[in-house]
């Protein structure tokens, strides 16, 4: 014990040493890794963090790759990306690994969001991480829809024709935007550069650094737990928190075994079903775009379905944008919405539980009638989900105030 203790003691020296003269490498690495306590008691919910900058690293690396050879020219756009399959060397497995990653990004953000939902991670004092983790949320749609067009497919501009011609019902200044956005009087070959400029450059740099700041507010303020107690409130005699566990080696343990199941999954994805049957390379993607030729039903990427089902939900194009906007505004406003004396689902009542099932329900079913015509039966189904979506935030001030509530533990239930 005292020869540990001696060398423990004994100062740095070698290159360790040179660099934290220079930079604080071992410092940053306590504070972020070895010595940030966090609870003992997280369960899979809380592997779609990583998961998200697993994908996130997937996405910048394997873009880069394709601007290589991708030519951002109206003319050139959809051979360049024919070629990128066809002769450049493992271009096709390049490409199929950046186009599954966009869509395994949503999912995996989509999880880690619910989670949040599902133990009260937006509430104080994380109120700030989670508007930051919504900032992350809108620069990510942003970046996919950017990149939505980049191949220049059929689907692909007329997408991006229906999206951007809604900023049009905007009073007054509506046209102007639209040509803002364009570049010009239609979608053409200037759109086609901006797109790949913030796809490429501005909107990557934006969300590395929201991730960086995302991650040092939470690791300022600590993370939640299944229980929804503050393992801070409860520290030993040495200031270690009595129910945490050092994130190095313990939770990143954990997290490499999720990280190689979910690098499995998305494997057998990219291999053996990239397109997923049409879900995550829409068929019509696969034609060169004509600008005379409309498709017969234009539709967007999955990730997107559930805000355009609300969008044709409504007769009137202006309050269908005002809505669709409402519905990806509505979460951030989650911690000033909820009024529950409790954060973990673990001690809510009935009446919350109720409406998280039904709002997952209701997201999810929007999701698939946003690939479907906008007639008849899905349009009625589109409107009393959309009814369901809305109310599950705008009612929440008042059924999280009367929802009976368990009684939460000082400490947290750890069952090992």
């Amino acid at each position: 014990m005292a020869r540990i203790e001696a060398e423990v003691g004994k100062p740095k020296g070698g290159l360790m040493k040179w660099i934290d003269d220079r930079f604080p490498f071992t410092e940053t690495l306590k504070y972020h890794a070895t010595e940030y306590y966090a609870s003992k008691n997280f369960n899979f919910w809380y592997v779609f963090g990583v998961l998200a900058f697993v994908v996130l690293a997937i996405q910048i690396v394997t873009g880069l790759f394709l601007t290589m050879n991708y030519k951002p020219s109206a003319a050139e756009a959809f051979a360049s990306v024919e070629y990128i399959m066809r002769d450049v060397e493992w271009g096709w497995l390049i490409r199929y690994l950046h186009s599954t990653g966009a869509s395994f990004f949503f999912i995996v953000v989509y999880l880690h969001m619910f989670r949040a939902m599902l133990y009260g991670s937006y509430k104080k004092p994380r109120e700030l991480i989670w508007i930051i983790g919504m900032l992350i949320f809108f620069v990510l749609m942003a970046e996919a829809f950017a990149g939505y067009l980049l191949p220049w497919g059929q689907m692909s501009y007329w997408g991006a024709q229906v999206i951007i011609s809604l900023f049009g019902a905007v009073p007054v200044v509506g046209e102007a935007i639209v040509e803002l956005i364009r570049g010009d009087y239609s979608i053409s070959d200037i759109t086609l550069n901006r797109f790949f400029a913030l796809h490429v450059i501005a909107l990557p740099l934006a969300l590395i650094g929201l991730v960086f700041v995302h991650i040092v507010a939470l690791h300022e303020v600590g993370s939640n737990n299944p229980d929804g107690v503050e393992i801070k409130e409860h520290k030993g005699a040495d200031g270690i928190p009595l129910d945490g566990i050092a994130f190095h080696p313990y939770h990143t343990s954990k997290d490499l075994v999720a990280i190689i199941i979910f690098l499995m999954i998305f494997s057998a994805v990219v291999f053996f079903a990239p397109d997923m049957g049409g879900y995550f390379l829409e068929h019509a993607n696969f034609e060169p775009a004509n600008l005379r030729a409309t498709p017969e039903h234009i539709a967007p990427v999955w990730y997107f379905t559930p805000f355009y089902a609300i969008l044709r939900a409504v007769p009137d194009k202006l309050w269908g944008a005002i809505l669709m906007a409402g519905a990806v505004l509505l979460p951030v406003f989650l911690p000033w919405l909820d009024r529950s004396r409790v954060k973990s689902i673990r001690y809510r009542g009935w009446i919350y539980k109720l409406s998280l099932t039904t709002f997952a329900i209701s997201f999810l079913i929007l999701g698939w009638l946003g690939t479907q015509p906008a007639d008849g039966v899905y349009v009625l189904a589109a409107r009393i989900f959309s009814i369901l979506y809305f109310a599950f935030f705008l009612l929440m001030p008042y059924y999280t105030a009367i929802d009976k509530t368990k009684p939460v533990p000082e400490r947290v239930v750890y069952h090992g």
